[in-house]
């Protein structure tokens, strides 16, 4: 077997990853100035909700955008990141937006090769993995990763949450697996003013999500059929009374709504009554 060593682009070709965020920064500098302390994030983490308020998320991002310039990160670098959305993979993507620099998310379900290809086109100059598995491959491939720790420096612990706070969040069970989805995410969180939800892990996202009972699902198109397949099988039976009343009600006030792409826009789906139905 032979291996030919492709010829690296002069210039790093990032169009497939590459996120863009206008007025991201402005928009939550408004948010913690006109509701500082209501939530922006919820995330469960070891079986217990936490919550991030507006005013943390913002200080956060700061102190991030410091840790990431004093490990060199300027308006010219390229930061990679990979893994599942929840509020440290979104803050580091503002952080880095603060600076100036460029942000890219890659799949964290990559074959070493096609993870090398990856990297060899698009050339981050600084990356962050979740995954412990997905980290060893990106270090086999000599990629120098960042510890969120070590850039946030000493703060105090995002709050335990022990009430949910009035109005329903946005929900996210997403990844970077999700080309346009760092993009949705920030859209439609930082444009609404709503606090947005993760649960602990994708095994435990449908009895997460349930405890959070959203206003709204920021999904992709692949995820928005599984969760359409999970609401069926929690319905009555198709042709008894119990279904006929669940359909009726969706069609009159279809509360929950499911987000794919943007220019898709909102696909209304189910009442979360119902969502909560058995057979």
């Amino acid at each position: 077997m032979s291996v030919h060593e492709l010829k690296r682009p002069p210039i790093a070709d990032t169009t497939e990853w590459r996120v863009e965020v206008p007025k991201a920064l402005e928009q939550l500098r408004h948010w913690a100035q006109v509701s500082p302390l209501q939530p922006a994030f919820r995330h469960k983490r070891h079986g217990q909700w936490f919550v991030w308020r507006w005013i943390d998320a913002l200080r956060d991002v700061e102190r991030l955008a410091d840790g990431l310039s004093q490990q060199g990160f300027t308006k010219e670098s390229r930061l990679a990141l990979s893994g599942a959305f929840e509020p440290n993979l979104l803050l580091l993507a503002l952080a880095s937006q603060h600076i100036g620099g460029e942000l890219l998310t890659l799949p964290d379900n990559l074959d070493p090769e096609s993870l090398h290809e990856n990297l060899w086109r698009s050339r981050p100059t600084h990356a962050f993995v979740q995954d412990r598995q997905t980290r060893q491959l990106w270090l086999n491939e000599g990629q120098s990763l960042l510890n969120f720790a070590d850039l946030l420096g000493p703060v105090e612990p995002p709050q335990h949450l022990n009430r949910w706070a009035q109005g329903k969040p946005l929900w996210s069970e997403e990844g970077t697996q999700w080309p346009a989805g760092l993009s949705v995410l920030l859209e439609h969180w930082l444009t609404s003013g709503q606090s947005l939800a993760f649960p602990e892990s994708l095994d435990s996202a449908s009895r997460d999500r349930r405890e959070v009972a959203p206003s709204g699902l920021l999904l992709s198109a692949e995820r928005l059929q599984l969760l359409a397949a999970e609401i069926d099988l929690r319905l009555a039976p198709q042709g008894t009374w119990r279904r006929r009343l669940c359909d009726w009600a969706v069609f009159l006030c279809p509360t929950l709504v499911l987000l794919d792409e943007p220019s898709r826009g909102l696909a209304p789906i189910i009442v979360q009554d119902i969502f909560e139905m058995k057979h």
